[in-house]
């Protein structure tokens, strides 16, 4: 991949352009190698020129909060961009709509929320991951999820294209969206209902002390590693693999989380390959004595 011309313009974009960079710190596995290119954009215009300029040369990968994603040992032939403060602002429409931008995390957002007397985004306190990511994998937790609470969304294309798309253009699965992976979701608006901001309180405390008690905490995991096979089985993912799968069953430092068997983790210095080999490992036991096929949560880069 050729970027000289990228290494001169680079003080020319607004925004860091990095070479070579390390990516293990950039996501919640602390797993990887180096991307070729590493993008933070300082604000839209910084964004699209970079786009402009890199065109389709390569790869792009969108990087959120890095809690659900998995790099690969290797280099990283492409970019990633992960947005920068300016994606990151939070403002209130009106007394129940919020606008937020794509980098800013879920807790962050729910806390904005709460503070400004609108209930039903409390969900997303107990979500690790940024909007964007919230968008692209339609994220939820105890029976809500971003489609229930998304009115559009901002968006600009790998060409440098802005546009504005409506929720109700947009076909929601359970933790996935039908939208092409060459979008850059910019910012969301989000609707709720008035309510009491102690009320709200209230309820995000319990909701934050139920999942607390069920999943781990303060350790290298990327959350949940596969979705819950709605259309196959009653049962949730953690009772099959923990029905099915050893529980000291591990590769390396990849193992399986005692408290919860869906998180997986990298115990200290887990290669890629070690956390794969898991996965596969588990996959395949769990259709071998139960027929029921897993498919990823976490996001694979390679």
């Amino acid at each position: 991949m050729e970027i000289d011309d990228i290494k001169k313009s680079a003080l020319l974009i607004d925004g860091d352009i990095f070479f070579d960079r390390s990516i293990k710190n950039l996501n919640w596995f602390n797993i990887g190698g180096k991307t070729k290119i590493f993008f933070k954009p300082s604000s839209l215009k910084g964004l699209i020129d970079y786009l402009k300029l890199y065109a389709e040369r390569n790869k792009i990968f969108i990087l959120g909060n890095g809690s659900n994603v998995l790099f690969d040992d290797d280099t990283y032939q492409g970019t990633v961009i992960k947005l920068g403060k300016s994606f990151s602002n939070i403002t209130l429409l009106d007394n129940e709509t919020i606008i937020a931008g794509t980098a800013a995390s879920q807790k962050k957002v729910s806390e904005f929320a709460k503070d400004n007397n609108i209930s039903g985004l409390e969900f997303m306190s107990c979500i690790p991951g940024s909007i964007g990511g919230g968008i692209r994998m339609n994220s939820g937790c105890f029976k809500k999820e971003f489609k229930d609470i998304l009115i559009s969304i901002q968006l600009v294309d790998f060409k440098g294209v802005v546009r504005s798309l409506p929720a109700n253009k947009i076909d929601f699965n359970y933790r996935s969206i039908e939208l092409p992976k060459d979008l850059i979701f910019l910012s969301a608006t989000f609707k709720g209902n008035e309510k009491k901001s102690d009320e709200i309180s209230n309820y995000m405390t319990k909701l934050n002390t139920v999942k607390n008690m069920a999943q781990p905490t303060k350790i290298k995991t990327s959350g949940s590693t596969f979705k819950n096979p709605i259309n196959q089985t009653d049962r949730k993912v953690w009772e099959l693999i923990r029905s099915c799968v050893p529980n000291e069953t591990s590769y390396g430092d990849a193992f399986i989380s005692k408290k919860h068997a869906n998180f997986f983790v990298n115990k200290k210095n887990a290669k890629s390959e070690d956390m794969k080999s898991l996965i596969n490992f588990v996959k395949k036991k769990v259709k071998d004595q139960t027929g029921v096929k897993l498919e990823l949560e976490i996001v694979v880069v390679e």
